[in-house]
């Protein structure tokens, strides 16, 4: 399975395969044509609570991730297609935060490989 993240606000490149945008709102500046995200699943981005909290300072990474992560239980059938496209090609997970190694989709990745 290969599933990477990047920031929205990077280059695209031929090598990020599918691209999908996962957070609820879309990244500041930057236009449609130049995220060249195949797919945007906000639905399953954190909910605007627990984003909140822990954009606050509210939540420990861990108490987030492990909050995020049930909160994903509710998107187990939304997002195994993309666990599934993962299988064969590169699934890039596209966030906004600046933190590159504390931000939601590095939790989603997480989640979708134990979908595998």
């Amino acid at each position: 399975m290969t599933v990477e993240t990047k920031r929205a606000y990077e280059e695209p490149s031929k090598s990020d395969g599918y691209r999908v945008l996962v957070d609820r709102m879309w990244p500041r500046g930057v236009a449609k044509d130049e995220l060249k995200a195949d797919e945007w699943l906000k639905d399953v981005a954190p909910s605007d609570e627990l984003r909140k909290d822990f954009h606050a300072g509210d939540l420990s990474w861990d108490e987030f991730r492990r909050a995020y992560l049930m909160e994903l239980k509710e998107h187990r059938e939304t997002l195994r297609p993309l666990a599934k496209r993962a299988d064969s090609s590169t699934v890039t997970l596209l966030f906004s935060s600046k933190d590159e190694e504390h931000n939601n989709a590095v939790v989603l990745r997480q989640y979708l490989q134990m979908l595998d």
